[in-house]
């Protein structure tokens, strides 16, 4: 049995966009939900503009599966790096933008330098077919919101 997550996922693409195109969407929540495998919806606490400290609630689905994670915006570097830590498991996902020639690279992370949470990884094992292949699942679903914001912002 596993007892910890892998410290980092990691996915990356091009995007034929400059980098403020991308950090428009990255940085909206509403958007970037729309754009996840596995988050439905995420609600911004609050009305400020999103930023660092931002609060959020996000609401996860996978297959029957639906439950709420609570976030926070940890790094707010404009047009460089945006990451929100997940409450509930202790992992942060981020997204790094850096101008390329044709556009930009983006980096997308969850990072878990420290493992998740026992809770967290006990619903892995026991409700989400296990640690390395929900990890390999995040992995895949990192990809996708990469691939679909690609699609957006190349398509405009």
């Amino acid at each position: 049995m596993t007892t910890t997550n892998a410290p980092l996922l990691e996915t990356e693409t091009e995007i034929a966009a400059p980098p403020e195109a991308v950090w428009a969407v990255i940085t909206d929540p509403r958007a970037l939900g729309g754009l996840s495998d596995q988050v439905m919806r995420t609600h911004v606490v609050g009305t400020a503009p999103v930023g660092l400290g931002t609060r959020t609630v996000n609401i996860n689905r996978r297959g029957p599966l639906v439950w709420p994670t609570r976030a926070k915006v940890v790094r707010f570097d404009p047009v460089r790096d945006y990451a929100f830590r997940i409450k509930d498991n202790a992992s942060t996902w981020s997204f790094e933008l850096a101008p390329t020639a044709t556009g930009t690279r983006v980096v997308h992370r969850r990072e878990a330098p420290n493992g998740t949470t026992k809770v967290s990884r006990l619903l892995q094992e026991k409700v989400l077919g296990g640690v390395a292949d929900f990890d390999r699942e995040l992995t895949e679903g990192m990809a996708g919101t990469l691939q679909r914001l690609k699609v957006l912002l190349e398509s405009n």
